[in-house]
Order: C-alpha cells, then sequence, then structure tokens
C-alpha cells in the first residue's frame, strides 16, 4: 500500500474514531437530561379551569420535586389533603404560617396588612370574589386559592374547618414549574410577595432541557460525520479506471 493510501486509512480510522466518541457523548448528556427530570420533575394533567388564566384544563405541567420547607408565597403547588378528595390538586400559596391574610382591601387580597398585587389573575378579575375573613394561618400550614377566584374550590370552601380552611406544609408533593403542553414555558414568578420575603426561584428544568438538546445534537452529528466519513473514504479508495483514445 502506498503512503498516501496509508494517510487516507489513517484519516478514516480517525473520522470514525471521533464520530463514535461524539455519539457516546451525545448519547450520555440526552439520556442523563432523561435520568436528571425524572428525578427532580413530576409530570400531571390539571382536570380543571380554577388556576387559569396561568393554567387551564387539560394543561400538562412539570412540578419540581422539593423540600416543603421551601415553599413560600406564591408558589404554584401540588397536594392531596383528605378532607378536599385526596386527589393530586393544583392550587397558589397565598400565606404561609404565622401570616394574617385578608380580602379584601381597596379590592386587593392582604397578607400581613401589604395589598398584594397579582399579576396571575385574569385582566379585570377582582380579587374581592372571593371573601376571606382576617385569618392567622397556624404554623406549618398554607394558605391556598385558585387564579381563577369565581369557581375556584381553594382554602376559601374549607373556611369552616378545623384550622381555617389551610392544609400542612406535609400535603405538598411538588411545586409547578412550567406548563409544557401547551408549550407555555415556565411560569412567571410573581412579585407581589417581594416585600414580604424571598420568592422561589425557577428549578432546574431549562438547563435539563439544554443538556438533552445538547446530547441530541451531538448524536446526530456524531453520525453525519461518520456517514460522511465513510462516504468520502470509499471514493479515495475506489479503483481509477484511465481512458485512451485511439489515434
Amino acid at each position: 500500500m502506498s503512503r498516501t493510501g496509508r494517510t487516507e486509512e489513517g484519516r478514516g480510522r480517525l473520522g470514525r474514531t471521533l464520530s463514535g466518541l461524539v455519539v457516546a457523548l451525545g448519547c450520555v448528556l440526552f439520556l442523563g437530561g432523561f435520568v436528571w427530570g425524572a428525578i427532580v420533575y413530576r409530570p400531571y394533567t390539571v382536570p380543571t379551569d380554577s388556576m387559569s388564566p396561568t393554567i387551564m384544563a387539560g394543561d400538562r405541567v412539570m412540578a419540581q420535586r422539593v423540600d416543603t420547607a421551601d415553599i413560600t408565597r406564591g408558589d404554584v403547588v401540588v397536594f392531596k389533603q383528605k378532607s378536599w378528595g385526596n386527589m393530586p390538586i393544583v392550587k397558589r400559596v397565598v400565606a404561609v404560617g404565622g401570616d394574617t391574610i385578608a380580602c379584601c382591601t381597596e379590592g386587593k387580597l392582604t397578607v400581613n396588612g401589604k395589598q398584594i398585587q397579582e399579576s396571575y389573575l385574569s385582566k379585570g378579575q377582582p380579587a374581592e370574589l372571593k371573601t376571606i375573613p382576617t385569618i392567622t394561618v397556624p404554623k406549618g400550614r398554607l394558605f391556598l386559592l385558585g387564579d381563577e377566584r369565581s369557581g375556584s374550590l381553594d382554602s376559601t370552601a374549607h373556611l369552616t374547618e378545623a384550622f381555617s380552611g389551610t392544609v400542612p406544609r406535609s400535603a405538598v408533593d411538588a411545586r409547578v414549574d412550567a406548563v409544557v403542553w401547551p408549550m407555555n414555558g415556565m411560569l412567571e414568578r410573581p412579585t407581589g410577595f417581594e416585600a414580604l420575603g424571598p420568592i422561589s426561584s425557577p428549578g432546574p428544568l431549562r438547563p435539563i432541557v439544554g443538556v438533552i438538546v445538547a446530547g441530541a445534537v451531538l448524536v446526530m452529528a456524531g453520525a453525519a460525520y461518520g456517514a460522511i466519513a465513510d462516504r468520502a473514504g470509499r471514493r479515495r479508495r475506489a479503483p481509477r479506471t484511465e481512458l485512451t483514445g485511439a489515434r
């Protein structure tokens, strides 16, 4: 074999090796992203419009598994409460243990005497559709409302129960991070509660999606490069036929 042939063969072997490494790395990232997502998130389908316009009936959401101690005002959570039907329910936390809540003052929900600008309510929907007497939320419990105030069966429907319609933090399964079907994306963080304390930060859904997309791109790029390298190698190795004409 000529030196040129050996060089071309070496290049082809190197190309196939690099292609295999790229595909392997892509597979690791792609599958690793799905595993990461499965560990951190749980999918739910929301059955009603009680959280509209934030979440509509039939929407598919991704909810992050979190320490219930990290749940704070403004979070949209998935929880189960026996007295509420013992099934997954999605509502928004508007007050936590130790808070004093009432509705309404000048048409706005108040928490610890501060009027809350609820940007997540549909335009023109007054907060005063829910009448809430002044209640101090017991320690370790949460007061929950739906964003669609006129038809949501939330803490206001259970005010006569023990603990004034609140639910324990331990009832929370996860915190909703995004609506993935339809692809509405990450939920906006409500800024109206910032004066009362820190609000939660988004979970790692965006990095997870980035890892999955990067893995898919590497798999496709590596496979395409390998195919191109093989084709180029076959062309270089193909015998050349010289054509001669009669004189």
